[in-house]
């Protein structure tokens, strides 16, 4: 997979914003975890979790990579229920 299987289409700004900021992370491996994820789930993000998003990509690839594959657990201010749920997200389960 080199990118996005899902449309912009249909998405309002912020979440195409979104969609192409998790595609275009800076490291190959960051643009497949993160872009899966939105590809399959961000329509339906509620508008906290779209925050919560955000804030996610604002953290360094290191950090955040090491967090989501378990080398070090997540820092405190991005420790929430979206990052769990993104930390589980298996693309094969989701049609993405």
């Amino acid at each position: 997979m080199t990118g996005s299987t899902r449309s912009s289409d249909g998405l309002d700004e912020r979440r195409k914003r979104l969609l192409f900021r998790c595609w275009h992370r800076g490291t190959r491996e960051m643009d497949l975890i993160l872009g899966r994820f939105a590809d399959a789930r961000i329509a339906d993000l509620s508008e906290d979790e779209l925050t919560q998003f955000e804030e996610l990509l604002e953290v360094p690839d290191p950090d955040l990579y090491a967090a989501l594959t378990g080398t070090m657990p997540p820092a405190p201010e991005y420790a929430h229920s979206l990052f769990d749920r993104i930390k589980s997200f298996r693309t094969a389960d989701h049609n993405a």
